[in-house]
């Protein structure tokens, strides 16, 4: 299944030496070691994929890499320097969607397409009907989205993807809730933004369809 323009970002050859990086990551929780001594390197045109059981600290690392938790060692780079001395390119360059959907449950799956642009200060890359129809919620754009299933509001969630100019994308989870449907749309998402010369971090067992050299894996145990 391949939906066609599902982002109209291309990103150009000079951003070919952005990338993301973690040197010696080491995080405990309540005296007991999650992971430690971590490296890795993402570059434009790649995607992550970290896996591992539950409780081996999956969504720990993304946290890590938004900003939203501290590592007991270790640091993140973002285009070759520290994340918190790049701070606002870093956060711009990059977009989180966690297990929480992150929408307003009063507004419509519209309205909160409209509110996540308004908060971006950005225009969308195409029309926000376009958006959900791609995400598989024709008909759905004025309902509120207390009515919406789980996997429904997963699928606006990612919506906000297709409209970000970001290049890296931070993903927990990003297939939970979501049928089989739903599951080839957010890889085919997934894979034309790496071909694109985008970046994918994500936590996830299923597999992804990209060529050689376009993933990488971790694989934390316990």
């Amino acid at each position: 299944m391949h939906l066609a323009n599902t982002t109209s970002v291309k990103f150009s050859m000079s951003q070919s030496t952005l990338g993301i990086s973690v040197k010696g990551l080491t995080c405990r929780r309540d005296d007991r070691g999650l992971f430690r001594n971590l490296d890795f390197d993402l570059k434009p045109g790649q995607a992550l994929q970290i896996e591992g059981p539950n409780g081996s600290g999956k969504t720990t690392i993304l946290r890590i890499l938004c900003g939203l938790t501290l590592p007991t060692e270790g640091e993140v780079f973002w285009n070759g320097l520290p994340i918190e001395e790049n701070r606002l390119e870093y956060l711009t360059a990059m977009d989180f969607i966690g297990h929480a959907h992150g929408i307003k449950s009063e507004l419509t799956p519209l309205e909160n397409l409209q509110v996540a642009m308004a908060m971006a200060n950005a225009q969308p890359n195409q029309s926000l009907k376009a958006v959900l129809e791609q995400v598989g919620l024709r008909g759905f754009e004025d309902v509120p989205a207390i009515t919406l299933s789980a996997g429904q509001c997963r699928r606006v969630a990612l919506g906000r993807l297709l409209l970000s100019k970001s290049l890296l994308w931070i993903l927990d989870e990003p297939f939970t809730a979501l049928d089989v449907q739903g599951q080839a749309q957010v890889e085919t998402m997934m894979v034309d933004h790496v071909e694109q010369g985008g970046m994918v971090i994500l936590t996830s067992h299923h597999p992804l369809a990209l060529k050689d050299g376009m993933l990488k894996t971790i694989n934390l145990r316990p």
